[in-house]
């Protein structure tokens, strides 16, 4: 494991972590309520160096800070750039951009921009808030240009399967993942078990891509 800071604006840094090595490098955002060492974060990394996955996360400024509230897209979209910048420079590899849930969108958003990456994925998706299907997060989707995955629960609130079919299948890959919410969990299931499930999902899709 390899630890480093990037500085996203004069003064303002903010800490990486670096695991496994592999041909691919993908650097994995967290979501709102969490940070890089969120144990799920922490699974679904660890779950991914196993397949041979190099994995770099990152704490948002807000999460660097120990503060709940996500910081302002502007803030976010600058230190995720920061970090992506970071990586080309450091970490040998095909480059892949993605995130769980606000990290995602957030990734593909740079996409959107023209960060050049390899491919893109997207982990619980936030389609739209829950019981908001009237405010739908697309605006820039179709201005993504890479190969792009989404891994999504059948139970997430974030996103009906009505409007996964509509605006995301429609556009890229969909993995489902039976019965599971917006954080993966599924009755009768351990974390692990589905984090093993969409790790396998994620490296057997890349592999298409090689």
């Amino acid at each position: 494991m390899t630890e480093a800071r990037v500085e996203w604006a004069p003064g303002a840094e903010v800490g990486l972590e670096v695991a496994g090595v592999g041909d691919v490098v993908f650097v994995l955002a967290h979501g709102a309520g969490a940070r890089r060492d969120h144990p799920a974060m922490v699974g679904l990394r660890d779950a991914l160096v196993g397949r041979g996955i190099t994995v770099v996360t990152f704490d948002y400024p807000y999460a660097a800070e120990g503060r709940r509230a996500p910081d302002r897209a502007p803030k976010l979209l600058a230190c995720h750039r920061a970090v992506v910048g970071w990586v080309r420079e450091h970490v040998p590899g095909r480059l892949v951009l993605g995130g769980r849930s606000m990290g995602g969108r957030m990734a593909s958003m740079l996409v959107a921009e023209g960060v050049a990456c390899t491919a893109l994925v997207l982990y619980s998706y936030p389609l739209h808030p829950p019981g908001r299907p009237d405010r739908l997060r697309i605006d820039h989707l179709d201005d993504i240009g890479v190969p792009t995955l989404v891994v999504w629960g059948t139970r997430d609130p974030f996103a009906s399967r009505e409007l996964v079919d509509v605006h995301l299948r429609s556009r890229f890959e969909v993995a489902e993942v039976e019965g599971a919410g917006h954080s993966f969990e599924v009755p009768r299931r351990t974390l692990e078990e589905v984090q093993a499930e969409v790790a396998e999902a994620t490296v057997d899709w890349l592999m298409r891509l090689a």
